[in-house]
Protein backbone atom coordinates (compact mmCIF):
# COMPACT_ATOMS: atom_id res chain seq x y z
CA UNK A 1 0.00 0.00 0.00
CA UNK A 2 1.27 3.45 -0.85
CA UNK A 3 1.73 5.43 2.32
CA UNK A 4 0.74 9.06 2.48
CA UNK A 5 1.39 11.57 5.21
CA UNK A 6 -1.65 13.21 6.77
CA UNK A 7 -1.09 16.54 8.46
CA UNK A 8 -3.29 19.00 10.31
CA UNK A 9 -2.51 22.66 10.76
CA UNK A 10 -4.23 25.69 12.16
CA UNK A 11 -5.29 27.97 9.35
CA UNK A 12 -3.94 31.51 9.52
CA UNK A 13 -5.20 34.71 7.96
CA UNK A 14 -8.70 36.07 8.35
CA UNK A 15 -11.13 34.33 10.70
CA UNK A 16 -13.07 31.55 8.99
CA UNK A 17 -16.82 31.40 8.94
CA UNK A 18 -18.51 28.79 11.08
CA UNK A 19 -20.30 27.42 8.04
CA UNK A 20 -17.34 26.68 5.77
CA UNK A 21 -14.12 26.55 7.76
CA UNK A 22 -11.97 24.34 5.58
CA UNK A 23 -9.55 22.10 7.42
CA UNK A 24 -7.56 21.60 4.21
CA UNK A 25 -4.43 20.81 6.18
CA UNK A 26 -6.07 17.52 7.16
CA UNK A 27 -6.21 16.33 3.56
CA UNK A 28 -3.85 13.67 2.31
CA UNK A 29 -0.80 15.01 0.45
CA UNK A 30 1.69 13.41 -1.97
CA UNK A 31 3.33 10.15 -0.88
CA UNK A 32 6.59 10.18 1.04
CA UNK A 33 6.91 6.53 2.07
CA UNK A 34 5.93 3.28 0.39
CA UNK A 35 6.19 0.68 3.16
CA UNK A 36 2.81 0.27 4.84
CA UNK A 37 4.23 -1.43 7.92
CA UNK A 38 6.87 1.26 8.38
CA UNK A 39 4.17 3.91 8.04
CA UNK A 40 2.02 2.14 10.62
CA UNK A 41 4.89 2.23 13.10
CA UNK A 42 5.12 6.00 12.68
CA UNK A 43 1.43 6.83 12.76
CA UNK A 44 -1.62 4.83 11.83
CA UNK A 45 -3.03 7.92 10.11
CA UNK A 46 -0.09 8.04 7.69
CA UNK A 47 -0.82 4.67 6.12
CA UNK A 48 -3.97 5.76 4.28
CA UNK A 49 -3.23 6.77 0.69
CA UNK A 50 -5.14 9.32 -1.36
CA UNK A 51 -7.06 6.57 -3.15
CA UNK A 52 -8.45 5.38 0.20
CA UNK A 53 -10.55 8.56 0.36
CA UNK A 54 -12.10 7.85 -3.05
CA UNK A 55 -12.40 4.07 -3.46
CA UNK A 56 -14.85 1.59 -1.92
CA UNK A 57 -12.14 -0.91 -1.04
CA UNK A 58 -8.36 -0.93 -0.84
CA UNK A 59 -6.51 -4.26 -0.75
CA UNK A 60 -2.95 -5.30 0.00
CA UNK A 61 -0.72 -7.73 1.85
CA UNK A 62 1.32 -7.28 5.02
CA UNK A 63 3.40 -9.88 6.84
CA UNK A 64 2.11 -12.47 4.42
CA UNK A 65 -1.58 -11.80 5.14
CA UNK A 66 -4.14 -10.02 2.97
CA UNK A 67 -5.74 -6.88 4.36
CA UNK A 68 -8.75 -4.84 3.29
CA UNK A 69 -9.80 -1.26 3.99
CA UNK A 70 -13.57 -1.17 3.55
CA UNK A 71 -15.51 1.97 2.60
CA UNK A 72 -18.45 0.30 0.82
CA UNK A 73 -21.61 0.63 2.95
CA UNK A 74 -22.81 -2.90 2.21
CA UNK A 75 -19.43 -4.37 3.16
CA UNK A 76 -19.30 -2.38 6.40
CA UNK A 77 -22.85 -3.43 7.24
CA UNK A 78 -21.93 -7.07 6.72
CA UNK A 79 -18.85 -6.97 8.97
CA UNK A 80 -20.31 -4.88 11.81
CA UNK A 81 -24.04 -5.64 11.67
CA UNK A 82 -24.97 -8.76 9.71
CA UNK A 83 -22.15 -11.17 10.51
CA UNK A 84 -19.99 -9.80 13.36
CA UNK A 85 -19.46 -13.35 14.61
CA UNK A 86 -17.31 -13.99 11.51
CA UNK A 87 -14.72 -11.50 12.77
CA UNK A 88 -12.68 -11.02 15.93
CA UNK A 89 -10.33 -8.44 17.37
CA UNK A 90 -6.71 -8.77 16.36
CA UNK A 91 -4.05 -9.95 18.78
CA UNK A 92 -2.50 -6.46 18.85
CA UNK A 93 -5.75 -4.76 19.88
CA UNK A 94 -6.36 -7.32 22.63
CA UNK A 95 -2.82 -6.87 24.00
CA UNK A 96 -3.31 -3.10 24.15
CA UNK A 97 -6.85 -2.97 25.57
CA UNK A 98 -6.80 -5.91 27.99
CA UNK A 99 -4.56 -4.23 30.62
CA UNK A 100 -7.07 -1.39 30.91
CA UNK A 101 -10.48 -2.97 30.40
CA UNK A 102 -9.92 -6.52 31.61
CA UNK A 103 -12.86 -8.70 30.61
CA UNK A 104 -15.37 -5.89 30.27
CA UNK A 105 -17.64 -5.25 27.30
CA UNK A 106 -14.85 -4.17 24.95
CA UNK A 107 -13.04 -7.51 24.78
CA UNK A 108 -15.45 -10.27 25.69
CA UNK A 109 -17.08 -12.25 22.91
CA UNK A 110 -19.83 -14.78 22.31
CA UNK A 111 -22.30 -15.60 25.05
CA UNK A 112 -20.24 -13.87 27.74
CA UNK A 113 -20.41 -10.60 25.79
CA UNK A 114 -24.12 -10.99 25.10
CA UNK A 115 -24.76 -11.55 28.83
CA UNK A 116 -22.72 -8.49 29.80
CA UNK A 117 -24.43 -6.35 27.16
CA UNK A 118 -27.94 -7.38 28.25
CA UNK A 119 -27.09 -6.70 31.88
CA UNK A 120 -25.34 -3.36 31.32
CA UNK A 121 -27.61 -1.79 28.70
CA UNK A 122 -30.50 -0.78 31.02
CA UNK A 123 -28.10 1.31 33.14
CA UNK A 124 -27.31 3.45 30.09
CA UNK A 125 -30.80 3.58 28.61
CA UNK A 126 -32.32 7.06 28.06
CA UNK A 127 -34.52 6.76 31.17
CA UNK A 128 -31.47 6.04 33.34
CA UNK A 129 -29.40 8.79 31.71
CA UNK A 130 -31.78 11.44 33.03
CA UNK A 131 -30.58 10.46 36.49
CA UNK A 132 -27.00 11.32 35.48
CA UNK A 133 -27.51 14.74 33.87
CA UNK A 134 -27.26 16.67 37.19
CA UNK A 135 -23.86 15.03 37.79
CA UNK A 136 -22.73 16.23 34.35
CA UNK A 137 -23.93 19.78 35.03
CA UNK A 138 -22.19 20.02 38.42
CA UNK A 139 -18.88 18.84 36.95
CA UNK A 140 -19.16 21.29 34.04
CA UNK A 141 -19.87 24.19 36.39
CA UNK A 142 -16.95 23.26 38.63
CA UNK A 143 -14.62 23.24 35.62
CA UNK A 144 -16.01 26.58 34.41
CA UNK A 145 -15.29 28.15 37.78
CA UNK A 146 -11.79 26.68 37.94
CA UNK A 147 -11.00 27.90 34.42
CA UNK A 148 -12.26 31.38 35.26
CA UNK A 149 -9.62 31.63 37.99
CA UNK A 150 -6.93 30.01 35.84
CA UNK A 151 -7.62 32.26 32.83
CA UNK A 152 -6.69 35.36 34.82
CA UNK A 153 -3.14 34.00 35.11
CA UNK A 154 -2.62 33.57 31.36
CA UNK A 155 -3.01 30.84 28.70
CA UNK A 156 -4.65 27.60 29.80
CA UNK A 157 -4.19 23.95 28.85
CA UNK A 158 -7.65 22.96 27.67
CA UNK A 159 -6.57 19.41 26.82
CA UNK A 160 -5.69 18.73 30.46
CA UNK A 161 -8.79 20.62 31.61
CA UNK A 162 -11.09 18.55 29.36
CA UNK A 163 -9.44 15.32 30.50
CA UNK A 164 -10.02 16.33 34.12
CA UNK A 165 -13.59 17.42 33.38
CA UNK A 166 -14.50 14.21 31.55
CA UNK A 167 -13.00 12.14 34.36
CA UNK A 168 -14.90 14.20 36.92
CA UNK A 169 -18.15 13.62 35.03
CA UNK A 170 -17.39 9.90 34.88
CA UNK A 171 -16.62 9.75 38.61
CA UNK A 172 -19.68 11.75 39.64
CA UNK A 173 -21.94 9.75 37.30
CA UNK A 174 -20.47 6.43 38.42
CA UNK A 175 -19.99 7.06 42.14
CA UNK A 176 -21.77 10.36 42.98
CA UNK A 177 -18.32 11.59 43.95
CA UNK A 178 -15.89 14.15 42.59
CA UNK A 179 -12.62 12.60 41.43
CA UNK A 180 -10.87 13.65 44.65
CA UNK A 181 -7.61 11.83 45.23
CA UNK A 182 -7.96 9.06 42.65
CA UNK A 183 -8.46 11.29 39.59
CA UNK A 184 -4.84 12.48 39.26
CA UNK A 185 -3.59 8.96 40.00
CA UNK A 186 -5.81 7.49 37.29
CA UNK A 187 -4.65 10.09 34.75
CA UNK A 188 -1.04 9.42 35.72
CA UNK A 189 -1.41 5.67 35.20
CA UNK A 190 -3.05 6.13 31.80
CA UNK A 191 -0.35 8.65 30.88
CA UNK A 192 2.33 6.12 31.66
CA UNK A 193 0.57 3.45 29.62
CA UNK A 194 -0.07 5.43 26.45
CA UNK A 195 3.31 6.57 25.09
CA UNK A 196 4.92 3.11 24.86
CA UNK A 197 2.66 0.24 25.88
CA UNK A 198 -0.27 1.40 23.72
CA UNK A 199 1.85 1.41 20.57
CA UNK A 200 1.71 -2.00 18.81
CA UNK A 201 5.01 -3.56 17.77
CA UNK A 202 5.51 -5.95 14.88
CA UNK A 203 5.55 -8.89 17.31
CA UNK A 204 2.32 -7.64 18.91
CA UNK A 205 0.71 -7.98 15.51
CA UNK A 206 2.31 -11.25 14.39
CA UNK A 207 2.30 -13.41 17.53
CA UNK A 208 -0.86 -15.32 18.49
CA UNK A 209 -2.48 -13.88 21.60
CA UNK A 210 -1.56 -17.06 23.51
CA UNK A 211 2.15 -16.31 22.94
CA UNK A 212 3.48 -13.43 25.09
CA UNK A 213 5.01 -10.53 23.19
CA UNK A 214 8.02 -8.66 24.63
CA UNK A 215 5.92 -5.72 25.87
CA UNK A 216 3.29 -7.94 27.46
CA UNK A 217 5.28 -8.25 30.70
CA UNK A 218 5.27 -4.46 31.15
CA UNK A 219 1.57 -4.43 30.32
CA UNK A 220 0.99 -7.11 32.94
CA UNK A 221 2.72 -5.00 35.61
CA UNK A 222 0.61 -2.03 34.56
CA UNK A 223 -2.50 -4.17 34.87
CA UNK A 224 -1.59 -5.14 38.47
CA UNK A 225 -1.21 -1.50 39.53
CA UNK A 226 -4.31 -0.42 37.65
CA UNK A 227 -6.50 -3.16 39.17
CA UNK A 228 -5.34 -2.24 42.70
CA UNK A 229 -6.31 1.38 42.06
CA UNK A 230 -9.76 0.56 40.69
CA UNK A 231 -10.42 -2.01 43.43
CA UNK A 232 -9.64 0.66 46.02
CA UNK A 233 -12.03 3.13 44.38
CA UNK A 234 -14.85 0.57 44.14
CA UNK A 235 -14.26 -0.57 47.73
CA UNK A 236 -14.50 3.01 49.00
CA UNK A 237 -17.78 3.57 47.16
CA UNK A 238 -19.19 0.22 48.33
CA UNK A 239 -18.98 1.40 51.94
CA UNK A 240 -21.85 3.81 51.27
CA UNK A 241 -25.17 2.28 52.38
CA UNK A 242 -27.35 1.28 49.40
CA UNK A 243 -30.10 3.83 48.72
CA UNK A 244 -33.78 3.21 48.14
CA UNK A 245 -33.52 5.06 44.80
CA UNK A 246 -30.42 4.72 42.56
CA UNK A 247 -28.11 7.74 42.67
CA UNK A 248 -25.61 6.85 39.97
CA UNK A 249 -24.26 4.19 37.61
CA UNK A 250 -22.70 2.23 40.47
CA UNK A 251 -26.10 1.74 42.07
CA UNK A 252 -27.61 0.80 38.71
CA UNK A 253 -24.87 -1.74 37.91
CA UNK A 254 -24.95 -3.30 41.39
CA UNK A 255 -28.71 -3.75 41.01
CA UNK A 256 -28.47 -4.89 37.36
CA UNK A 257 -29.81 -8.34 36.50
CA UNK A 258 -29.68 -10.21 33.23
CA UNK A 259 -33.29 -10.06 31.97
CA UNK A 260 -33.00 -13.63 30.67
CA UNK A 261 -31.19 -15.46 33.48
CA UNK A 262 -31.45 -13.12 36.46
CA UNK A 263 -27.66 -13.28 36.84
CA UNK A 264 -25.74 -10.40 38.40
CA UNK A 265 -22.17 -9.13 38.09
CA UNK A 266 -19.51 -10.70 40.29
CA UNK A 267 -17.19 -8.22 42.05
CA UNK A 268 -14.51 -8.75 39.37
CA UNK A 269 -17.01 -8.33 36.55
CA UNK A 270 -18.42 -5.22 38.21
CA UNK A 271 -14.93 -3.71 38.49
CA UNK A 272 -14.16 -4.45 34.84
CA UNK A 273 -17.45 -2.90 33.67
CA UNK A 274 -16.84 0.19 35.80
CA UNK A 275 -13.26 0.48 34.54
CA UNK A 276 -14.38 0.12 30.92
CA UNK A 277 -17.07 2.78 31.27
CA UNK A 278 -14.84 5.24 33.12
CA UNK A 279 -11.70 4.87 31.02
CA UNK A 280 -13.22 4.46 27.55
CA UNK A 281 -16.01 6.93 28.24
CA UNK A 282 -13.97 9.74 29.72
CA UNK A 283 -11.26 9.52 27.04
CA UNK A 284 -13.82 9.77 24.23
CA UNK A 285 -15.57 12.73 25.85
CA UNK A 286 -12.35 14.56 26.68
CA UNK A 287 -11.20 14.35 23.07
CA UNK A 288 -14.61 15.30 21.67
CA UNK A 289 -14.58 18.40 23.89
CA UNK A 290 -10.97 19.31 23.11
CA UNK A 291 -11.42 19.04 19.33
CA UNK A 292 -14.77 20.89 19.53
CA UNK A 293 -13.10 23.79 21.38
CA UNK A 294 -10.13 23.72 18.99
CA UNK A 295 -12.46 23.95 15.98
CA UNK A 296 -14.51 26.73 17.59
CA UNK A 297 -11.33 28.63 18.43
CA UNK A 298 -10.52 28.88 14.72
CA UNK A 299 -14.15 29.47 13.65
CA UNK A 300 -15.39 32.45 15.70
CA UNK A 301 -18.74 32.62 13.88
CA UNK A 302 -19.57 29.07 14.95
CA UNK A 303 -18.35 29.79 18.48
CA UNK A 304 -20.59 32.84 18.72
CA UNK A 305 -23.56 30.74 17.62
CA UNK A 306 -22.93 28.18 20.37
CA UNK A 307 -22.71 30.98 22.95
CA UNK A 308 -25.88 32.65 21.68
CA UNK A 309 -27.80 29.36 21.74
CA UNK A 310 -26.75 28.69 25.35
CA UNK A 311 -27.61 32.21 26.55
CA UNK A 312 -30.86 32.27 28.45
CA UNK A 313 -30.94 28.49 28.84
CA UNK A 314 -30.78 27.15 32.39
CA UNK A 315 -27.80 24.79 32.40
CA UNK A 316 -27.85 24.19 36.15
CA UNK A 317 -28.10 20.69 37.61
CA UNK A 318 -31.86 20.74 38.11
CA UNK A 319 -32.78 22.01 34.63
CA UNK A 320 -29.95 20.73 32.43
CA UNK A 321 -31.94 17.71 31.28
CA UNK A 322 -34.72 19.93 29.97
CA UNK A 323 -32.14 22.26 28.39
CA UNK A 324 -30.34 19.61 26.32
CA UNK A 325 -32.93 19.50 23.48
CA UNK A 326 -32.46 23.28 23.08
CA UNK A 327 -28.70 22.90 22.44
CA UNK A 328 -29.02 21.67 18.86
CA UNK A 329 -26.09 23.66 17.48
CA UNK A 330 -23.75 22.70 20.31
CA UNK A 331 -24.67 19.06 19.68
CA UNK A 332 -24.00 19.57 15.97
CA UNK A 333 -20.54 20.97 16.76
CA UNK A 334 -19.76 17.90 18.87
CA UNK A 335 -20.92 15.57 16.11
CA UNK A 336 -18.89 17.41 13.49
CA UNK A 337 -15.81 17.28 15.74
CA UNK A 338 -16.36 13.53 16.07
CA UNK A 339 -16.54 13.32 12.28
CA UNK A 340 -13.27 15.18 11.70
CA UNK A 341 -11.45 13.68 14.69
CA UNK A 342 -13.11 10.33 15.47
CA UNK A 343 -11.74 8.98 18.77
CA UNK A 344 -11.48 5.45 17.36
CA UNK A 345 -9.66 6.24 14.12
CA UNK A 346 -9.64 2.61 12.91
CA UNK A 347 -11.67 -0.51 13.70
CA UNK A 348 -9.55 -3.59 13.00
CA UNK A 349 -10.87 -7.15 12.79
CA UNK A 350 -9.52 -10.51 11.65
CA UNK A 351 -11.70 -12.88 9.64
CA UNK A 352 -12.43 -16.12 11.49
CA UNK A 353 -13.68 -17.84 8.33
CA UNK A 354 -13.75 -17.31 4.58
CA UNK A 355 -16.43 -14.70 4.04
CA UNK A 356 -17.96 -12.33 1.50
CA UNK A 357 -18.59 -8.73 2.62
CA UNK A 358 -20.75 -7.04 0.03
CA UNK A 359 -19.12 -8.21 -3.17
CA UNK A 360 -15.66 -8.54 -1.58
CA UNK A 361 -14.20 -12.00 -0.92
CA UNK A 362 -12.49 -12.01 2.50
CA UNK A 363 -10.18 -15.02 3.07
CA UNK A 364 -9.86 -16.50 6.53
CA UNK A 365 -7.26 -14.75 8.75
CA UNK A 366 -7.38 -11.60 6.61
CA UNK A 367 -7.16 -8.27 8.42
CA UNK A 368 -10.21 -6.08 7.82
CA UNK A 369 -10.08 -2.37 8.57
CA UNK A 370 -12.99 0.06 8.79
CA UNK A 371 -11.43 3.46 9.40
CA UNK A 372 -13.72 6.26 10.60
CA UNK A 373 -10.78 8.62 9.95
CA UNK A 374 -11.05 7.75 6.24
CA UNK A 375 -14.76 7.08 6.08
CA UNK A 376 -15.64 10.47 7.61
CA UNK A 377 -13.58 12.21 4.89
CA UNK A 378 -14.52 10.03 1.96
CA UNK A 379 -15.06 12.14 -1.14
CA UNK A 380 -17.95 10.03 -2.41
CA UNK A 381 -19.82 10.18 0.86
CA UNK A 382 -19.43 13.79 2.04
CA UNK A 383 -19.66 17.21 0.44
CA UNK A 384 -16.50 19.20 1.25
CA UNK A 385 -15.31 16.39 3.54
CA UNK A 386 -12.40 18.39 5.00
CA UNK A 387 -14.59 21.38 5.90
CA UNK A 388 -15.87 22.06 9.42
CA UNK A 389 -19.64 22.40 8.91
CA UNK A 390 -21.70 21.73 12.05
CA UNK A 391 -24.83 22.35 9.98
CA UNK A 392 -24.47 18.81 8.63
CA UNK A 393 -25.82 17.55 11.96
CA UNK A 394 -28.65 19.97 12.71
CA UNK A 395 -32.05 18.29 13.17
CA UNK A 396 -33.39 19.46 9.79
CA UNK A 397 -30.24 18.50 7.83
CA UNK A 398 -30.17 15.43 5.57
CA UNK A 399 -29.14 12.26 7.35
CA UNK A 400 -25.50 11.31 6.63
CA UNK A 401 -25.09 8.43 4.18
CA UNK A 402 -25.62 5.03 5.74
CA UNK A 403 -22.47 3.71 7.46
CA UNK A 404 -20.56 6.86 6.53
CA UNK A 405 -20.54 8.17 10.12
CA UNK A 406 -19.30 5.74 12.76
CA UNK A 407 -17.78 7.60 15.73
CA UNK A 408 -19.16 4.92 18.06
CA UNK A 409 -19.12 1.92 15.72
CA UNK A 410 -22.25 0.16 14.50
CA UNK A 411 -24.21 -3.03 14.93
CA UNK A 412 -24.57 -5.09 18.10
CA UNK A 413 -21.18 -3.89 19.39
CA UNK A 414 -21.95 -0.19 18.97
CA UNK A 415 -20.67 1.73 22.00
CA UNK A 416 -23.17 1.26 24.82
CA UNK A 417 -22.23 4.68 26.23
CA UNK A 418 -22.64 6.67 23.02
CA UNK A 419 -25.70 8.63 24.16
CA UNK A 420 -24.08 9.38 27.52
CA UNK A 421 -20.97 10.73 25.77
CA UNK A 422 -22.97 12.97 23.41
CA UNK A 423 -25.07 14.37 26.23
CA UNK A 424 -22.15 15.21 28.52
CA UNK A 425 -20.05 16.72 25.71
CA UNK A 426 -22.93 18.88 24.46
CA UNK A 427 -23.81 20.16 27.92
CA UNK A 428 -20.19 20.84 28.90
CA UNK A 429 -19.46 22.63 25.61
CA UNK A 430 -22.48 24.90 26.08
CA UNK A 431 -21.50 25.71 29.69
CA UNK A 432 -17.91 26.60 28.75
CA UNK A 433 -18.57 28.56 25.55
CA UNK A 434 -21.35 30.56 27.20
CA UNK A 435 -18.82 31.57 29.86
CA UNK A 436 -15.71 32.22 27.72
CA UNK A 437 -14.47 33.37 24.35
CA UNK A 438 -11.89 30.78 23.31
CA UNK A 439 -8.91 31.56 21.07
CA UNK A 440 -5.63 29.79 20.39
CA UNK A 441 -2.66 31.45 22.09
CA UNK A 442 -0.01 30.43 19.55
CA UNK A 443 0.31 29.33 15.92
CA UNK A 444 2.09 26.01 16.35
CA UNK A 445 0.29 23.35 14.25
CA UNK A 446 -1.92 20.89 16.14
CA UNK A 447 -1.56 17.45 14.56
CA UNK A 448 -3.75 14.40 15.17
CA UNK A 449 -1.70 11.68 16.88
CA UNK A 450 -3.19 8.18 17.11
CA UNK A 451 -2.40 6.65 20.52
CA UNK A 452 -5.30 4.22 21.01
CA UNK A 453 -7.47 7.28 20.31
CA UNK A 454 -7.08 10.34 18.07
CA UNK A 455 -5.26 12.73 20.36
CA UNK A 456 -3.56 16.04 19.57
CA UNK A 457 0.22 15.72 19.26
CA UNK A 458 0.65 18.41 21.93
CA UNK A 459 -1.43 20.49 24.30
CA UNK A 460 -1.82 23.92 22.65
CA UNK A 461 -2.32 26.96 24.89
CA UNK A 462 -5.69 28.74 24.72
CA UNK A 463 -6.72 32.17 25.94
CA UNK A 464 -10.08 32.46 27.66
CA UNK A 465 -11.87 35.75 28.18
CA UNK A 466 -15.11 36.08 30.07
CA UNK A 467 -18.17 36.92 28.00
Amino acid sequence: MTAHRAAARRLGGAPMSGRDATMDGLAVVPPERTDALAAARGSALHMFGADAYEQEVIEGRAAGRPWFLLNAPEAIQHVLVNAPENYRRTAASIRILRPITGRGLLLTEGEEWRWQRRTTAPALAPRSLRLLVPHMARAAQATRDALAAEADAGPVDLLAAMQALALDIAARSMFSLATGGFGPQLRAELGRFGPRLAQPTMLDMLLPIEVPAPRDLARWWFRRRFVRLMDAVVAERATTPPPEVPRDLFDLLVAARDPETGGRFTPVQLRDQITTLIVAGHETTALALFWSLYLLAITPDAQARVAEEATGVDLGPEQAGAALPRLAYAAAVVNEALRLFPPAFTLVRQARVDDVAGAIAIPRRSVVMIAPWVLHRHKRLWEAPDAFRPERFLPDAPTPPRYAYLPFGAGPRVCVGAQFALMEATLALAVLVRAFRVVLADSRPVLPAPVITTQPDHAPPFRLTRR
